[in-house]
C-alpha cells in the first residue's frame, strides 16, 4: 500500500470528503492539521508548489492536489493503481 499524507483544516468539508474517499480505499492516510498554520503550513506550501487551499494530498511524495484531484483520479479509474503501488 502507498504512503498517503494529507493536510487539513479543521472544518473543511473537502478535507472530510477526500478523507472518506480515501478511507472507502482503506487508506489511513497521514494526516497534517495545518489549522493553526506553522511549520506545516510552510512545508505544504512548499511541497505543493504554493498552492494553499486544503486538502493538499501526496501518495508516495508525489502531489496529486486536493479533494477534487482526488475524485477526479477515482472517476478516471487512475486512484487505486496509484495507491496499490
Amino acid at each position: 500500500m502507498a504512503k498517503v499524507e494529507i493536510y487539513t483544516k479543521a472544518f473543511c468539508p473537502y478535507c472530510t470528503r477526500a478523507l472518506k474517499l480515501l478511507a472507502s480505499k482503506g487508506v489511513a492516510p497521514e494526516e497534517f492539521d495545518i489549522t493553526m498554520g506553522g511549520p506545516r503550513r510552510a512545508e505544504m506550501l512548499e511541497r505543493a508548489n504554493g498552492r494553499t487551499t486544503v486538502p493538499q494530498i501526496f501518495i508516495d511524495g508525489r502531489h496529486v492536489g486536493g479533494s477534487d484531484d482526488l475524485a477526479a483520479l477515482e472517476r478516471a479509474g487512475k486512484l487505486d493503481p496509484l495507491l496499490a503501488a
